[in-house]
């Protein structure tokens, strides 16, 4: 009951169809692929920045990932690059709304319609997050959201499946509870399915947080606000946000001069009491996707592969205080 009652909240708070509420971002990711019938044969367009989760579930079902470099201060997929590596065997794509700014959706639909493909909007990072005032995660034939710790809202460890198609959203409640037709009583199995279930409990302590997602967004956009308006250090860049889109600031993402500077940061702000974290992986750069592929992810993937070694997420969160983001400006300001 209360599984249902979250996802129709979702479904009206971002304007989608229907929602499946699943165990992890990364099962809702598979869900869509399964769903899809992509698999063996298959390839998958994926950008070379995000967490490795995104590549992940294209070589669990088969696949094989074909990787784009990012925008080098946006750090999501760049749109101009896809259609170059678009094959007969191209079956999707998987935009990344990377640490929670919309991709250039406008572009990505285009190419997809063009050429036929499925997209699957990774929007992990990106509940609440808009792209010419629409909301991430209902552009394409699905939309994936995390409910990790880290995440605006949490359940504990949780994801949201999201989508227009009712054919989609029947596979996708029937693959998630063990292959089960949903109101089937008694229980019909028509699939061979997945234990992706998110529990009562967990729904709960998400419905909680849903009321006040908007309120989070704000505080930490607040926060973000003053990170680029305060911080003058020219060690840094700081990200940039296009007018069209609104940022949900999952994470504040910097990027350091070079890799030896950004070890030096990360030792200097930790004898000011401020911790800090990679923001993602050049996915091609990882030891699983380059002893497969084999490809030149310093030059081929330049921007992913720089925003890896010298990008670096500083604090960002909502229950940060005004002293605290005063210290982290001024520490940062005189590195």
């Amino acid at each position: 009951k209360v599984v249902r009652e979250l996802e129709e909240q979702i479904n009206k708070y971002i304007g989608s169809t229907y929602c499946s509420c699943v165990s992890n971002g990364t099962a809702s990711l598979h869900l869509a692929l399964v769903a899809l019938g992509i698999g063996p044969g298959d390839e998958v367009i994926v950008p070379s920045l995000s967490f490795v989760a995104t590549a992940n579930v294209v070589e669990i079902v088969g696949a094989t990932c074909v990787f784009v470099d990012v925008h080098p201060r946006y750090f999501n997929i760049d749109e101009s690059q896809i259609e170059k590596v678009i094959t007969k065997k191209t079956k999707a794509i998987i935009p990344v709304h990377e640490f929670g700014l919309c991709a250039n959706m406008t572009k990505i639909v285009e190419i997809a319609k063009k050429y036929n493909l499925f997209i699957i909007e990774d929007a992990a990072c990106a509940l609440g997050a808009t792209y010419e005032n629409k909301y991430a995660g209902t552009f394409g034939d699905f939309g994936s959201f995390s409910l990790h710790p880290r995440k605006a809202i949490t359940s504990g460890e949780g994801g949201l499946l999201v989508t227009s198609s009712f054919e989609y959203d029947k596979i996708v409640k029937t693959i998630r509870n063990h292959g089960i037709e949903p109101n089937s009583n008694p229980m019909n199995f028509t699939m061979a399915g997945f234990n992706y279930r998110l529990t009562e409990i967990q729904a709960a302590l998400v419905k909680s947080q849903l009321s006040r997602i908007d309120s989070i967004i704000e505080t930490k956009a607040n926060i973000a606000f003053r990170y680029l308006s305060e911080i003058k250090n020219s060690s840094y860049l700081l990200p940039l946000i296009p007018k069209n889109a609104k940022h949900t600031w999952q994470t504040f993402h910097i990027l350091i001069d070079n890799g030896k500077a950004r070890e030096r940061l990360i030792e200097y702000l930790k004898k000011h009491g401020i911790f800090t974290n990679y923001g993602a992986q050049c996915i091609p750069a990882m030891n699983y996707y380059q002893n497969k592929y084999k490809s030149d992810y310093i030059n081929d993937y330049s921007s992913s592969y720089n925003a890896y070694t010298c990008g670096l997420a500083i604090p960002l969160y909502e229950t940060l205080t005004t002293n605290q983001v005063n210290k982290i400006i001024s520490v940062l300001n005189k590195f």
